[in-house]
């Protein structure tokens, strides 16, 4: 499929040109200079891009809450009954505000200062490099030089995509074993390097003589059991959502066959071409895509995907949005006014699929400021942590029987008790939405603590890389050092985080 095959306002030439081995480095997503003979790509200004607005809730309430813009939007007033303590499931103290921003502060700096311009934007890239072996550097050059800098991109498209809807929670007893340096790794990082070696393997492709891709016919021939040999997965080495994890790969297999984004040869990397020929795709000296057009792409051309069982309106179904009792409420207010949108996955997506397309490509985003903190637990782990928020006594123990009860199940945790509630669960909405309002406070206070104003500001996606994700874990590492588990657990299907 050609990535200039319909009409464009990007000058291929100017793309086309690039070394087709190059790639910037892990450390700096833009970096200012040539490293190591790296080449460096300049940046461009997109904040006076004009943006789509948001689809009006009044007309289609379904497109509303699968954009964008509704994530933000609606959990702003979750969080704005947290600043007035007036939550329905979680107490929150002010005065630990200042403590959990100093703290993130503390991480940043221990990593960073007073280099914070090399912090990269949060996404899969970096998992790919535990350990501090550049993983994907290494694959891209073992790659022939015949291969040019597109078809080096969508095969970077194909398995960062595969490997991010591996990415829920693994669960606190599962690890990966690396076949290629035989150390073992866990979590997210132990899922990003099996994704990564499944990849090289070809588990993937359904054409044995090109394992590099991600096809329609190599998902639909992946088996359940196959997955489960590709991850480790046995008795003693269980993963969480197991079969969550395979429906999802089963069913992006079938979501490949919109030719619109896909192309004829049902590839997730094929919506470079897809991406770059759009009208809203503009050039000037570099290519710039809208984050609302890579949204649609992800959102519409992945429905399918996502369990037919999640919340619906209007008969569509909305995939990672959930009822909220903290809404506000009116006499007239109508049904879809309850629901909350995260969409998590899908930022997730978001933000990893941008660091191939920027570093490969030197594709520019305009309207990475639509995209909120990542509404998970390690983000929602640290608010709890830190003693800014607190679960109410009456659901902490509805929460603790379910673990005890959970307990009772073979293989489930029985250590370290926290507590437990499933996905849907009102408290894990609401802890959600909270998170993310939150996160945009914190960002703010964060770069206020860092002194950091204008141009050196950190983005939200370089606080969440540096300093909330991580520190949410390493709390987690030193609060429940035997599972390393958030303060509370989650009772997921892989879906959704």
């Amino acid at each position: 499929m050609g990535l200039f095959n319909r009409k464009s306002k990007v000058d291929a030439a100017s793309v086309a040109s690039k070394d087709s081995r190059t790639v910037a480095s892990p450390q700096s997503p833009l970096p200012s200079k040539t490293m190591n003979g790296i080449a460096a790509f300049p940046s461009v200004s997109t904040a006076n891009i004009a943006l789509p607005p948001a689809p009006d809730p009044a007309r289609d309430p379904a497109a509303y809450l699968r954009s964008i813009h509704a994530v933000r939007e609606r959990s702003r007033l979750v969080h704005e009954k947290a600043k007035r303590n007036n939550l329905t499931h979680f107490d929150v103290d002010p005065t630990k505000f200042g403590e959990t921003a100093a703290y993130i502060v503390s991480i940043i700096k221990r990593d960073f200062a007073p280099e914070y311009n090399t912090i990269p934007p949060h996404g899969r890239w970096q998992h790919f490099d535990v350990g501090g072996r550049h993983r994907i550097d290494q694959l891209l050059t073992s790659w022939p030089s015949k291969i040019d800098a597109q078809e080096r991109t969508r095969r970077l498209l194909d398995l960062f995509l595969v490997s991010v809807l591996l990415d829920a929670g693994a669960g606190t007893r599962w690890s990966y074993r690396s076949k290629e340096s035989g150390k073992t790794y866990r979590r997210s990082e132990g899922l990003a390097v099996a994704s990564l070696e499944m990849f090289k393997a070809g588990y993937f492709s359904g054409d044995p003589t090109q394992p590099y891709q991600v096809n329609a016919s190599g998902l639909n021939r992946l088996s359940v059991g196959q997955l489960a040999i590709g991850l480790q997965v046995s008795e003693a080495n269980p993963l969480a959502g197991m079969e969550g994890r395979a429906s999802l790969l089963a069913n992006l297999g079938e979501a490949l066959q919109n030719t619109e984004y896909f192309g004829s040869t049902f590839r997730p990397g094929n919506m470079l071409d897809y991406l770059m020929s759009h009208p809203s795709t503009q050039a000037s000296s570099v290519p710039v895509i809208m984050i609302p057009t890579l949204w649609s792409v992800l959102i519409d051309g992945l429905a399918g995907i996502w369990p037919a069982s999640r919340t619906q309106v209007d008969g569509v179904s909305l995939g990672d949005a959930w009822p909220c009792s903290s809404m506000p409420s009116a006499p007239r207010a109508q049904p879809w006014e309850n629901i909350v949108p995260f969409h998590k996955l899908t930022q997730w997506l978001c933000y990893s699929l941008m660091g191939p397309m920027t570093r490969l490509l030197n594709v520019q985003f305009a309207g990475v400021h639509l995209l909120t903190g990542l509404p998970e637990y390690r983000n929602g782990g640290l608010l709890i942590d830190t003693g800014l928020v607190t679960l109410k006594p009456a659901d902490t123990k509805r929460g603790l029987d379910a673990y005890r009860n959970n307990a009772l199940v073979k293989g489930q945790p029985c250590m370290e008790v926290v507590p437990l509630f499933s996905t849907d669960d009102d408290v894990v909405v609401e802890w959600r939405a909270l998170t993310i309002g939150f996160l945009d406070d914190l960002h703010v206070e964060v770069n206020r603590l860092l002194k950091l104003d204008g141009p050196d500001k950190l983005s939200l996606a370089q606080m969440l890389e540096a300093g909330s994700w991580k520190g949410g874990r390493e709390l987690a590492e030193v609060s429940r050092p035997n599972t390393k588990q958030p303060p509370i657990m989650i009772l997921s299907d892989g879906t959704v985080f």
